[in-house]
This record gives C-alpha cells, sequence and structure tokens, in this order.
C-alpha cells in the first residue's frame, strides 16, 4: 500500500484519519495474503479519500504565497518610502 505524505496525514479530519488507517491496514493484509487484485482496490479507495486533504494543502500553500507577496509588496514600499525620505534630506542639504 501506497502511504500519504505526513502533510495530507496531518489535514486529514479525524473520521478521514481513522478510515485511512483501517484501510491500510486492510490493503496491508490483503497484500500478504498476495490478494493484489483486492488491494488495488483498497487503494483507489484511499486515493479518494484523501483528495479533500490534499486540497486542503494545496490552499495551505496558496494561501501562504499570498502572505508572502503581501509581505514583500509591503517590504518594496517600505524600501520606496525610505529612499523618498533620503532623496528629500539630500535636496534640504
Amino acid at each position: 500500500m501506497r502511504h500519504c505524505s505526513v502533510q495530507v496525514r496531518g489535514l486529514l479530519l479525524r473520521e478521514e484519519l481513522d478510515r485511512y488507517n483501517a484501510m491500510i491496514e486492510v490493503g496491508s493484509y490483503l497484500e500478504q495474503q498476495q490478494r493484489y487484485d483486492l488491494a488495488y482496490h483498497i487503494q483507489k479507495e484511499i486515493d479518494r479519500l484523501i483528495q479533500p486533504a490534499i486540497e486542503r494543502l494545496k490552499e495551505k500553500g496558496r494561501e501562504r504565497d499570498r502572505d508572502t507577496e503581501a509581505y514583500l509588496a509591503g517590504k518594496q514600499r517600505e524600501m520606496l518610502l525610505e529612499d523618498e525620505d533620503e532623496v528629500e534630506e539630500d535636496d534640504i542639504s
């Protein structure tokens, strides 16, 4: 069975995580019994189960990107204001 990443597992809801763990256990048992035909279907169900958590992870990444962009824009404005202040001080002197 293919496990999902720790980041995705961390974003699973309690019910989703319980179901994920149970399905991994069942899938591992089926693989031990060499019932790969049935394990395949369990893996597909796991893939569907973790999809919402993957979307939540993507959204967190997009939100982090927006926050970074806003921070950098603020820093750029701050630097421009400092440059303007220096130019004004030079003009006064």
